[in-house]
């Protein structure tokens, strides 16, 4: 599998927004300002509470399939290989890993069945988006931690997308996870989220590593950062965690990420977590706490990463 210097684009775009100048101006950035060579556009579909069955993706909430074919056609101009992600949010904030439903079906309670059945509609339209536009891999969801025992509906979802889209496909399972999805050998790329503490790297690799082998596929990181907060680089997962603005320490934290994922061969690169679509002034990088990495030293790290492997 051929390195990917990547990062995640687009999270959380409207419709509508993908039309705007501001991004396209954004993607270019992010190219010349990080190296980075493959886009991760990741989509979020709603569904309404952890244990709805219907998921939407139609929506204002989402960028319209036409826009997002033109922004993926740009990415392609500039050079970038892209990677399309549809995933779920749920409305009532609730993380998607909660999306749960009962093993024994119970009369007048909602059903894994249902849900799948939604879930693989959602992923069969957006794999057919993904083969049309040429997109290099397919991500078919991410950090679903409570759906991943359901190993034979996984498969079927896995199937459904490879009718359709015939590149490389992979599923995003969430950190300390990678041992618990028994049905990686349905997929090309084993893939996770490097939310791992600052100074614990080397053990998570270890771990990580082994379980890597014992499958005999590719992997890759497909997403990866930090929040510029103090404290955050200890609990790099924690969107929520309160801190003052620390750009500092999210440098630390991925200089740390990549001088010890280097050293392991078999770890064949990152989707970063996160460039906006919209980006702040750059003169208020220094004020920003989020995982971005627009003007802040993080982003001359990632470059010089980019640029080395």
């Amino acid at each position: 599998m051929e390195y990917i210097k990547g990062f995640t684009y687009g999270w959380m775009a409207r419709k509508g927004e993908f039309l705007k100048p501001e991004a396209r101006e954004s993607l270019r950035l992010l190219q010349e300002r990080t190296g980075t060579t493959h886009v991760i556009f990741a989509l979020a579909a709603h569904q309404a509470k952890p244990q709805s069955t219907v998921i939407d993706y139609t929506g204002d909430h989402m960028v319209s399939d036409e826009e997002l074919a033109v922004m993926i056609r740009y990415a392609q101009s500039l050079g970038f290989k892209t990677i399309l992600k549809p995933t779920v949010n749920v409305t009532d904030g609730t993380w998607r890993a909660h999306i749960n439903f009962f093993d024994l079906d119970v009369p007048c309670e909602p059903k894994w069945r249902d849900w799948f059945a939604s879930y693989t509609e959602y992923q069969e339209h957006y794999a057919r988006i993904a083969e049309a536009c040429g997109c290099d891999m397919y991500i078919a969801g991410c950090e679903m931690v409570q759906t991943e025992r359901r190993a034979d509906e996984w498969r079927e979802v896995i199937a459904k997308v490879r009718e359709h889209y015939h590149g490389p496909v992979t599923y995003n399972t969430d950190k300390y996870q990678e041992g618990n999805v028994s049905w990686w050998d349905a997929v090309d790329v084993i893939s996770s989220s490097g939310y791992y503490p600052l100074g614990d790297w080397d053990r998570q690799l270890d771990r990580i590593g082994e379980i890597v082998k014992s499958f005999g596929k590719p992997f890759f990181f497909a997403e990866a950062g930090c929040p510029s907060r103090t404290g955050s680089s200890q609990i790099p997962n924690d969107w929520n965690h309160e801190g003052s603005v620390n750009v500092q320490e999210q440098a630390d934290f991925y200089r740390d990420m990549f001088d010890k994922c280097a050293r392991r061969e078999w770890v064949q690169g990152f989707g970063l977590w996160d460039w906006n679509h919209l980006l702040y002034a750059e003169a208020e990088a220094s004020g920003n706490d989020g995982y971005d990495v627009f003007g802040k030293p993080a982003e001359q790290v990632i470059k010089e990463f980019y640029a080395n492997n």
